[in-house]
């Protein structure tokens, strides 16, 4: 069975910085691209950052560019998100999503994405 499980989440102040991080079980992991997503309150869930599963290929979505960086280590399972300059507008609940497929470039379909962790919350003060 798939488990994903995040950590890292708190309350920072704007401009400060958190990492997330995503522990990931139950298959092989380096096969397999992993994304984060985030929701804030009263609005949809929107994709923030994908790795590929070789951690070759990154994408972000626009409003995060050059403030977060997602990487991920497949000797220990794990997939991070460094989160520098943090915004008020950051504030979410984020959670890290597996792949369906292995090896699969399908990134930006969120329907492509099988398993999900529980969230963490990251809440950025002005």
């Amino acid at each position: 069975q798939v488990q994903l499980v995040e950590s890292g989440g708190g309350l920072v102040q704007a401009g400060d910085s958190l990492r997330l991080s995503c522990a990931a079980s139950g298959r092989t992991f380096s096969m397999y691209a992993m994304a984060w997503f985030r929701q804030a309150p009263g609005k949809e869930r929107e994709f923030v950052a994908v790795v590929s599963w070789s951690g070759g290929s990154l994408y972000y979505t626009d409003s995060v560019k050059g403030r977060f960086t997602i990487s991920r280590d497949n000797a220990k399972n794990t997939v991070y998100l460094q989160m520098n300059s943090l915004k008020p507008e950051d504030t979410a609940v984020y959670y890290c999503a597996s792949m369906r497929a292995p090896f699969s470039s399908r990134w930006l379909i969120s329907s492509e994405y099988g398993y999900w962790g529980q969230g963490t919350q990251v809440t950025v003060s002005s």
